[in-house]
């Protein structure tokens, strides 16, 4: 019988590598502890410390870029919407319908 792999919340990943990076207990007494291969521990682990960076970036420039982009395009659609229900409009009047 197959056993379905375990999916952990970015939360507990997060507690986890905490746990590692206070050096409190090692590697493998965590990952007895929460039944976790060391390899995996140690990938997680590798992986924080490479993206730490990122947390104090300020992305707001590409937020309000994108946020930027979403509104003409969602006003783009409209114009167009209003557009084709003028043309429907017009033709349902001359066709008589």
């Amino acid at each position: 019988m197959a056993t379905s792999r375990r999916k952990f919340t970015p939360e507990e990943k997060a507690q986890i590598v905490l746990e590692i990076l206070k050096e409190e207990k090692s590697v493998s007494q965590l990952s007895s502890e929460h039944g976790i291969h060391a390899n995996v521990l140690n990938r997680w682990k590798s992986e924080a410390v490479q993206n730490l960076s990122q947390l104090f970036v300020d992305d707001r420039k590409g937020i309000t870029k994108m946020k930027n982009e979403y509104e003409k395009t969602i006003n783009d659609l409209y114009a167009e919407i209003g557009k084709l229900t003028s043309q429907l409009s017009w033709l349902k009047k001359k066709s008589g319908l």
